[in-house]
């Protein structure tokens, strides 16, 4: 068995109450991480909480966050610090902007998912990294989408800031190297979420047919013929947080089954 070298490290993951960010949530525990969630909900958070710690056995901490507040972000970073006696790893995280066209967007749409899925990466990044430069050697993985590759139809919004997060994330590999701090982004395509539940329902809606066909339709797209579980991608996203990964840094980890065909 590898040995992911996380026992004992502390580890901050954002969004962390449902979806992707849980599911990623529950595999650092696994693994013996000191885990804190973070959500805007604390009623999800302690469910979560709760999920985590029945199947695994660790304990695990929580804290609100809203990841469009800055207050919050600096509130949860020391909070994580305190509790956890250092921040080794971060996970940052955000609901996806909602969804349509550039026709759809008003001034007030792309500030919005500036704020939620760029500059919440950033604000993330910027308060941990004097603690990540503290820990020796930090982990950094931003969970964004296969947007970054190849753009979505009708999620405008996110298929420009996300492109942004990737930047981002290739532009920090160089400048944390000398702390020894990696950063990835990982990418997800069709896992089994609420999320593309969500968006299935709302393009079935606005085409006028059934939502069955948009996901069989979906399935076709790609070459395993199923959707991914959130189990599946957790797994990803804790390598590349993890210390058994010691020199990839500044990629992106398409969690797809094949789905982007770009090389």
């Amino acid at each position: 068995m590898m040995d992911l070298g996380l026992r004992g490290k502390s580890v901050f993951v954002a969004a962390a109450s449902k979806g992707l960010g849980l599911a990623t949530a529950l595999e650092y525990a696994r693994e013996g991480a000191k885990v804190m969630l973070a959500s805007r909900s604390m009623e999800q958070l302690v469910d979560a909480q709760k999920e985590i710690q029945a199947a695994t056995g660790q304990q695990v901490n929580i804290v609100q966050m809203d990841v469009t507040v800055p207050e919050d972000i600096v509130h949860a970073i020391q909070t994580v610090v305190a509790q956890n006696g250092g921040l080794d790893v971060v996970v940052t995280n955000a609901g996806g902007p909602h969804g349509g066209g550039c026709a759809d967007m008003e001034d007030a749409d792309w500030n919005q998912g500036f704020e939620l899925t760029l500059m919440s990466t950033i604000r993330l990044i910027r308060e941990s990294l004097p603690h990540l430069r503290s820990s020796g050697a930090g982990r950094i993985v931003n969970i964004s989408s296969i947007s970054i590759k190849q753009p979505i139809e009708g999620l405008i919004l996110s298929n420009v800031f996300r492109a942004g997060v990737y930047a981002l994330t290739k532009s920090l590999a160089t400048e944390l190297a000398a702390d020894r701090i990696l950063i990835n982004t990982i990418a997800p395509g069709r896992i089994a979420t609420d999320r593309i539940l969500q968006l299935d329902g709302k393009r079935a809606q606005a085409e006028g047919i059934p939502m069955e066909q948009i996901q069989e339709e979906a399935l076709l797209q790609i070459p395993l013929g199923r959707l991914g579980t959130p189990e599946e991608f957790g797994k990803a996203a804790v390598f590349l947080g993890s210390f058994a990964n010691t020199y990839v840094t500044g990629q992106s980890l398409l969690v797809d089954g094949g789905m982007v065909k770009s090389l």
